[in-house]
């Protein structure tokens, strides 16, 4: 069988895609970067799933740098309303406003029609996402929804007008609706199940942890004065405790801020004095540092030949 063609970035947009990220010093595999690419051309919001730490933020970011757009980030938490999510009108402006009206003998109507006009909104992230202000106009946006499972169910309702719509009611304005679609994109840790409702207004995909080649990647990708050996047996450390029964964890954010400080005091492979002391840039629990240090740090020495004097074997 002849050869396949070189494929051409131009022709293969996905490709090109992951090539850009990966500028960004982000590392994608096809189907992310394929989901990514539709997500933008079919204008369509992009759900991403996954355990805490395995790159769903830094997507957004790195997809926001490489289409030059605006990021907009609204950080979701229990008890989210609609006046920190959408907008809220600036009273104390409009008070002075009413005050100065009166002065001027203008009647309630008219103080009225004056002091709801978009000059006194307070634009919060998804209302500046639809419907941008001043310079920002004219600039591309992206839209991150971040950690959408930990906010209340009355707030996804709340969201369903702008994922479906790309537009938001304010009931003294009017309907706004986007001029420019901004790409959105939300991401969930599984704290709780989201709706039907809002899953189906949405493409989906879910990040899992990378595998040991792809993790080799992104942390040399990330962190290139670290030790060759280091970043191996570091990565392949890091895979063995998520094989284990740990109640978190660790992602890949927790593996480079692990070498990292293995780098900072200057290691270039694994050793038991220090991986003892840095730990905690892996396991975030006290249950899972305690169940490590008393029982498992042992056996994963042997595994990696880490002698209790120092030495490797």
């Amino acid at each position: 069988m002849a050869d396949a063609a070189p494929v051409d970035l131009d022709d293969d947009p996905v490709r090109g895609l992951t090539a850009a990220l990966a500028a960004q010093h982000y590392i994608v595999d096809r189907p992310l970067a394929t989901v990514l690419h539709l997500a933008g051309h079919l204008e369509l919001p992009l759900l991403l799933e996954g355990e805490p730490g395995v790159g769903k933020t830094a997507v957004a970011e790195a997809l926001a740098a490489v289409r030059g757009a605006r990021l907009v980030r609204l950080q979701c938490y229990e008890g989210l309303s609609a006046h920190h999510a959408l907008y809220e009108w600036d009273y104390a402006r409009q008070l002075l406003d009413i005050r100065i009206g009166e002065a001027e003998g203008l009647s309630g109507s008219g103080v009225r029609s004056r002091i709801f006009s978009p000059e006194f909104l307070l634009r919060r992230p998804l209302l500046e996402a639809i419907w941008p202000s001043g310079d920002d106009r004219h600039r591309p946006v992206l839209l991150l929804i971040d950690e959408v499972d930990r906010a209340d169910e009355e707030f996804e309702a709340l969201l369903l007008e702008v994922l479906s719509q790309f537009q938001v009611t304010i009931p003294e304005i009017g309907t706004i609706r986007a001029e420019r679609r901004p790409t959105i994109v939300l991401t969930a840790n599984r704290t709780r199940a989201l709706s039907d409702a809002l899953r189906r207004r949405c493409l989906y995909h879910w990040i899992p942890f990378p595998s040991l080649e792809r993790e080799i990647e992104i942390v040399r990708t990330r962190l290139p004065e670290a030790s060759e050996r280091l970043v191996q047996r570091g990565c392949l450390l890091v895979q063995r405790l998520r094989g284990g029964y740990y109640r978190k964890a660790p992602g890949v954010s927790e593996t480079i801020d692990w070498l990292r400080a293995l780098t900072l005091f200057g290691a270039t492979d694994l050793d038991r004095a220090r991986v003892q002391d840095t730990i905690g840039c892996l396991l975030k629990d006290s249950e899972d540092v305690a169940a490590f240090l008393g029982r498992d740090s042992e056996q994963m020495y042997r595994e990696f030949g880490l002698l209790p004097d120092g030495r490797t074997a």
